[in-house]
């Protein structure tokens, strides 16, 4: 990638990235999805990028769990989609994700690596597998349609052959990983309300509380 960050299965690893070391804001984040577990847009988070003009994009993606239950949020997307441009000019992404049922936000910034057809590292296309096999079929289809984002024309296909989608995802299906480096938790219950700041500091995750 042009800018920003990538990682290969070893870098992640090598980072302690797994359930035995496990970012100090994972708990209070799995606590806010199990508490707003009711409410399934909750598994919705806002994914900000930077576009090849120096402008800000900004879309709503579904929370696809963390690798290997540790400290990588995983999304998919469509290899033909701007995000995936975005990304390849700059791998710095930011996400937003507001709890509305404890009302609190958290805002994880870090380098995005999108594994995609091409991508030589065998476990990470392992990852990329599960993951298309997670998805509802409607889910699977949306990536045999035609390109996100051009023109739509009258008779154009948006429903594969019979026997699609594939058992193996097609070139088109990416799973995108967000490293984060930089997290803000906001809680807005309390008065005055709370905010807690982690940063990767001299290689560890420090906690750090900042005014609301």
């Amino acid at each position: 990638m042009a800018q920003g960050q990538s990682f290969s299965m070893s870098d992640f690893v090598a980072s302690g990235d797994n359930s035995r070391n496990l970012a100090p804001w994972r708990s209070p984040l799995a606590r806010a999805l199990h508490r707003n577990r009711s409410r399934p847009y909750s598994r919705y988070f806002q994914l900000a990028t930077v576009q090849s003009n120096g402008r800000p994009a900004n879309r709503t993606v579904v929370f696809r769990g963390f690798w290997a239950e540790g400290n990588g949020l995983l999304f998919v997307t469509d290899q033909r989609s701007q995000k995936v441009n975005d990304l390849s000019h700059c791998s710095w992404a930011e996400a937003c994700w507001y709890f509305t049922q404890t009302r609190e936000q958290f805002r994880l910034a870090g380098a995005v690596t999108l594994i995609c057809h091409n991508q030589p590292d065998p476990a990470l296309q392992q990852a990329r597998q599960q993951s298309w096999e997670s998805l509802s079929e409607p889910g699977r289809q949306s990536f045999y349609w035609p390109v996100p984002g051009q023109p739509r024309h009258s008779g154009e296909d948006f429903y594969p052959a019979p026997g699609s989608p594939a058992p193996t995802p097609p070139p088109t299906f990416c799973l995108g990983w967000l490293m984060p480096d930089t997290v803000d938790h906001l809680e807005l219950r309390g008065d005055p309300q709370n905010r807690t700041r982690y940063e990767v500091i001299e290689g560890q995750w420090q906690a750090i509380a900042v005014n609301p």
